[in-house]
């Protein structure tokens, strides 16, 4: 019978041999996460556009495991080249972690709201989702295994709270990741999302306009 010393020790390494890719992972939920997978054991690939913040994250967690890499997710060659270095650097490729997006200032009338903004706060969050999707597929295919990941919101089955926007991208990565799994199941990948409510993200304290933490 196993140790309990044991037992936590496997506990703590449960992702030992893993190797992720985690989008907008520069900052906010996406840096926490990538320092808690690179504690449970994993190696980790830093994709944000924010270059300074993630080579400083990727140095916190140490160059034996973790590498950034630039990464525009609305950029279907970066998605590519990004999830290929991630295989060439590790050789295998197991989880892929959607988090990268962005939100728009909140304007409750939809008549005072500029398609411009809509279409960039869509293309981030849905379009730049599909195509970590499909790359991640493209790899975890062969391999008959994988994990994909998706941050969404609580905004993805809670109406008023944000923009339209922002709400209605939500709403569509549910849907996206309904549709992947129910496909990308037959080959033994996982396809899930996770909808957090408020976090005191960067992002989001920006988007508030309030300081602190």
């Amino acid at each position: 019978m196993a140790s309990t010393s044991s037992l936590i020790s496997a506990a703590s390494r449960r992702l030992e041999g893993k190797v992720a890719l985690i989008t907008g992972a520069a900052s906010g939920i996406g840096e926490c996460t990538a320092k808690v997978f690179a504690h449970h054991g994993a190696k980790v690939v830093i994709a944000d556009i924010q270059n300074e913040l993630g080579h400083l994250v990727s140095q916190s967690i140490g160059q034996n495991n973790c590498i950034f890499v630039h990464c525009d997710v609305t950029d279907e060659s970066q998605i590519k080249n990004d999830v290929d270095k991630a295989v060439e650097t590790y050789g295998k490729f197991d989880i892929m972690l959607n988090n990268a997006g962005v939100i728009d200032e909140e304007k409750p009338r939809i008549i005072d709201n500029e398609k411009a903004n809509f279409e960039r706060v869509m293309s981030v969050n849905v379009t730049g989702v599909f195509l970590g999707i499909k790359h991640a597929a493209r790899v975890m295919i062969p391999a008959k295994r994988g994990s994909i990941i998706t941050t969404v919101s609580a905004s993805s089955y809670i109406a008023g709270v944000n923009s339209h926007a922002y709400t209605c991208s939500k709403h569509a990565v549910v849907g996206l990741t309904k549709n992947a799994a129910v496909e990308l199941g037959h080959f033994g990948i996982r396809v899930n999302c996770l909808s957090p409510y408020g976090v005191a993200t960067p992002m989001a304290k920006a988007t508030l306009k309030r300081e602190g933490t």
